[in-house]
């Protein structure tokens, strides 16, 4: 049984499911920016070039032997993902700064300092 107590607690560890988590949600992005480039980018930005080239899609694209519109395709997924991933960083860490820039609520004073305030009142009395 140690084994099992082991592997369970293994498995459990946040380090672990925070990995997962990452990548079932990088798998759909990619899925979301592979859609951005194939149906909005190659037919809105690249139509012109590849009416040029006499290429339907861009995964058709083909120069000597070597699957070009594959690679370019890559190159602007690659770079996409990148922005996506810069901006929400980026994001996150102007809404951290925030977080630290906002004053702390001031600190109660201690039970000393609430006894001798209580006696400097009665004393003012």
């Amino acid at each position: 049984m140690g084994f099992v107590k082991e592997f369970k607690e293994f498995v459990m560890r946040g380090n672990v499911v925070d990995l997962a988590i990452g990548v079932i949600i990088g798998g759909a992005f990619n899925k979301i920016v592979s859609s951005l480039i194939e149906d909005v980018v190659t037919p809105l930005m690249l139509k012109p070039l590849l009416e040029a080239a006499n290429v339907t899609a861009l995964q058709d694209y083909v120069w000597h032997g070597a699957k070009l519109g594959l690679f370019i395709s890559s190159i602007i997924t690659f770079l996409l993902t990148a922005l996506v991933l810069f901006m929400i960083i980026k994001a996150m860490n102007r809404m951290k700064r925030k977080q630290e820039e906002a004053p702390a609520a001031p600190a109660e004073p201690s039970s000393t300092d609430k006894l001798l305030m209580e006696i400097r009142d009665s004393l003012k009395k």
